[in-house]
This record gives structure tokens, C-alpha cells and sequence, in this order.
């Protein structure tokens, strides 16, 4: 099969399509002819070694494609079903014609593969966050960088959840939070001020999606450091006694096959910004490591 790999740590340009073994399905798993890969920022960290790791090292965590092999004690999925999900390996492996995944979920039926392969990642994050904060009806959340793939993801599964949010996000992205069901309040100097302006009272409780240095207002407007989680700033988190949440202690993968009743009833959706073609994937990571994408990259493979 082709594959993209790299072998050497460095900019895009050390990104090469190989051909590999196919690989096959072992105890539950299956194996996806894949027909679109998502593009995230932890792909071009690996690429670059903020990772670690062996070399070298495949890419690509979100898949979508068509199941066309069934591993042993699979009950869940047959031959032929449109499955979205993560692809295994520390860095992934869905970068590739084939791929192995062990948790994955049917596609919601008005998704197409573009659109699916895009979800796994921010849904899986977003919804781990919110779980450690306990967010549900009556709390009012805060969360910064809500304009961004997760940041978008959280609001819309937290208004879902019966919660009031807040959203920070530069003046060009407010009216886009507030079709999500966000309360928009601009990033910058004053920003504790202008939450007050809509909460008074503060905020119950708050999400750091974009770590940028805004983790001492939050702590502030929550009432304390435990009402406060981080995905981005681990040494923000320690300073300031933030939770961080990463997925070594435990995935939120039971998103996957929970999302298909919010997006079937338009309560849930997540924009492509941009697709290219597997070749193109250099183009793809130079595009992600630039930042301000609004929505998902996807490379399209078969």
C-alpha cells in the first residue's frame, strides 16, 4: 500500500510516499480502505520531534473510509460499513490506502468522508475536557480559543449539554461563535472586564483550548484553579495549578458513537477549511503549522 513517512525529523519537505506491507486486522481492530485522513498540529510536532520517538514514523490519527477487514472478536461492524475513527500507532498510521483502528464509529449518514475524518480528533479532546470539568446544565463555561477546531467542537458539545458558554475569540470569529450558541468577548488586555460585562459574577468554570497566557484571568473568573482545565499550556498548568488534560490518563472515545444523534439533528458540525490530495500532504502540514484555519484540514485519499 502507499504510505506517508518520514525518516528524519524536520520541515515538510522530509514527508515521502513509500510503499508498505499491508497491514491486517488483529483482535478488535478493523482495517479501513481509507478515503480521508484529518490534519492535526500534533502531526507536524511529531514531524518536527517534539514527540520523540523511533524513526522512522508514520502520520495521520483521524480516518474515514470503508471497513474492508474484520479482526477477531469484531461484533460491531461488517465488511463494506462507512467507519470514522483513530488510527493506532504513537503518531498514527492513517496517512496511508489502508488502515487499523480499534476505536472507531459508524459515519453519521449526512457526512461524507471529507467531513467525518475531521471530527475524531477535536470531539475526543473537546469532550475529555468538558467531562473533567463537569460541565452540564446551569454552569456557565468559559472558553478560550473558541473559535479553533476544539474550541468549536467544546461549545457546541457544551450548549448541547444544557450549559451557558462564553467564547473568546478575536472580533472577526464572533459572529461565528454566536451561530454556535456561544456569547462571543474578544481576546487581549481587559479581558476579565469584558467577560464581566456578560457574567457578573464570573464564570463557573473554564477551558484553555489556545494556551495564551490568559490562564491567571481564568483562574480568576472561575473562583480558584480547580474549576479550570488546560489542553495547551502544561507549564501554564503548573504555575498556576491547572488541571492539564492530555489522553494518557484515559480518551473520551466514547464521543464517536454518541455524535451521530447531534449532527443528524443540525446540533453539531464542524467545517473543512481545506482538502488535498495525499501527494500534497507537505502543503497540508505547512498550512496547519501556520495556524489561523478555521475548520478542518483533510487530505483525500481514495
Amino acid at each position: 500500500m502507499k504510505a506517508v513517512r518520514f525518516s528524519q525529523f524536520g520541515g515538510p519537505e522530509v514527508l515521502e510516499i513509500v510503499d508498505l506491507p499491508d497491514p491486517h486486522a488483529g483482535p478488535g481492530q478493523i482495517r479501513v480502505a481509507v478515503h480521508a485522513v484529518g490534519v492535526n498540529p500534533s502531526d507536524w510536532k511529531a514531524r518536527k520531534g517534539e514527540m520523540g520517538g523511533e524513526l522512522p514514523q508514520t502520520t495521520g490519527r483521524e480516518v474515514a473510509g470503508v471497513a474492508d477487514e474484520i479482526g477477531e472478536g469484531v461484533t460491531d461492524v461488517a465488511v463494506g460499513d462507512r467507519v470514522f475513527g483513530f488510527s493506532g500507532g504513537s503518531a498514527g498510521a492513517g496517512a496511508a490506502e489502508l488502515a487499523l483502528l480499534s476505536d472507531y464509529a459508524p459515519i453519521p449518514p449526512s457526512l461524507d468522508f471529507t467531513a467525518a475524518a475531521g471530527l475524531p480528533v477535536a470531539l475526543e479532546t473537546a469532550t475529555r475536557a468538558l467531562d473533567a470539568l463537569g460541565v452540564r446544565t446551569g454552569k456557565t463555561l468559559l472558553i478560550n480559543g473558541a473559535s479553533g477546531g476544539i474550541g468549536s467542537a467544546a461549545v457546541q458539545l457544551a450548549v448541547a449539554r444544557g450549559a451557558r458558554v462564553i467564547g473568546i475569540a478575536s472580533p472577526g470569529n464572533h459572529d461565528y461563535l454566536r451561530s454556535l450558541g456561544a456569547e462571543p468577548v474578544a481576546y487581549g488586555a481587559g479581558l476579565a472586564r469584558r467577560v464581566r460585562a456578560v457574567a457578573p459574577g464570573g464564570v463557573d468554570l473554564a477551558l484553555d483550548v489556545a494556551g495564551s497566557g490568559v490562564l491567571p484571568e481564568l483562574v480568576e473568573l472561575a473562583g480558584g484553579p480547580d474549576h479550570v482545565v488546560t489542553i495547551a499550556d502544561f507549564g501554564g498548568a503548573q504555575e498556576h495549578g491547572v488541571r492539564f488534560s492530555s489522553g494518557d490518563a484515559g480518551r473520551a472515545v466514547h464521543v464517536l458513537a454518541e455524535i451521530g444523534a447531534l449532527i443528524e439533528s443540525g446540533r453539531f458540525s464542524l467545517p473543512v477549511a481545506q482538502t488535498f490530495p495525499l501527494a500534497e500532504i507537505a502543503a497540508a502540514h505547512r498550512v496547519s503549522e501556520n495556524g489561523h484555519v478555521r475548520g478542518k484540514l483533510v487530505l483525500l485519499v481514495g
